[in-house]
């Protein structure tokens, strides 16, 4: 399976200033990521950014940095900029990385991507939850699947709703527990990707504040992969930062 990597990195951060550019190991928590898309097996691997000093310090790695532009609402608009830039077929293959995810497995990417195809142009990824209190977690996104492994729907409460159970006070639980746990992880074809950034913001988009619910409410099928890996946790805070430096 052939595809391509792009990493969006966007410098400003409110509970972490400047962490693309965070020290781990000696190099910028972005070229990190960069390096574990090059272990998943990528064709090529770009870091798409909005402010020089990313590029430069991508760089000084070897690794391939392009200037976007500052006004993309989301991760996935700027690398939709990027891929329109680059010479790629519309049947390319083209997977986000998120560029504070400096210890994600290289297999949960090459195993998203493999997903993509002429019919389902996008692929995301999903494990299963181990705690029960996790479902109710709003910081936890739910997926729903259909018998094909694609998405029924993505949500921040509590699916499927176990009625049985969940409505007792002391909430149990069906066995086996099984609820889902969206990654955010996303693979496109290439000419969906660009598709997809001229899409119309949906009302279910708005309310669960969750991008992927556009592809979904426009009528376009997104496949899943659920691995039976936990994956570790991204860089959001001071506290994440040492975690993953304390991994290195």
């Amino acid at each position: 399976m052939s595809f391509y990597v792009v990493i969006p990195a966007r410098l400003a951060s409110t509970r972490l200033p400047n962490k693309p550019l965070a020290d781990i190991g000696g190099k910028p928590m972005v070229v990190r990521v960069a390096e574990k898309a090059a272990l998943a097996g990528a064709k090529d691997i770009i870091v798409a950014t909005d402010d020089q000093s990313i590029v430069d310090a991508c760089e000084k790695q070897a690794v391939k940095a392009v200037l976007t532009r500052k006004d993309h609402v989301s991760g996935t608009d700027r690398i939709a900029e990027v891929s329109a830039k680059m010479n790629w077929s519309a049947t390319d293959v083209v997977v986000n990385v998120q560029g504070d995810e400096p210890l994600i497995d290289p297999e949960l990417i090459s195993a998203t991507a493999a997903l993509v195809s002429e019919n389902v142009p996008m692929a995301t990824a999903a494990h299963r939850m181990e705690q029960p209190d996790e479902i109710f977690n709003p910081n936890f996104v739910k997926v729903v699947l259909d018998r094909f492994n694609k998405a029924l729907y993505f949500s921040r409460a509590a699916i499927p709703w176990y009625r049985d159970g969940y409505s007792k006070p002391d909430k149990t639980f069906p066995n086996p527990f099984n609820a889902l746990r969206h990654i955010g992880l996303y693979a496109f074809r290439n000419d969906f990707l660009q598709t997809y950034s001229s899409l119309s913001i949906s009302p279910i988009e708005q309310i669960e504040s969750l991008e992927q619910l556009r592809v979904l409410w426009h009528g376009y099928p997104i496949a899943v992969h659920v691995t039976e890996k936990i994956p570790e946790a991204g860089v959001d805070t001071p506290e994440d930062l040492e975690r993953v430096r304390r991994a290195f």
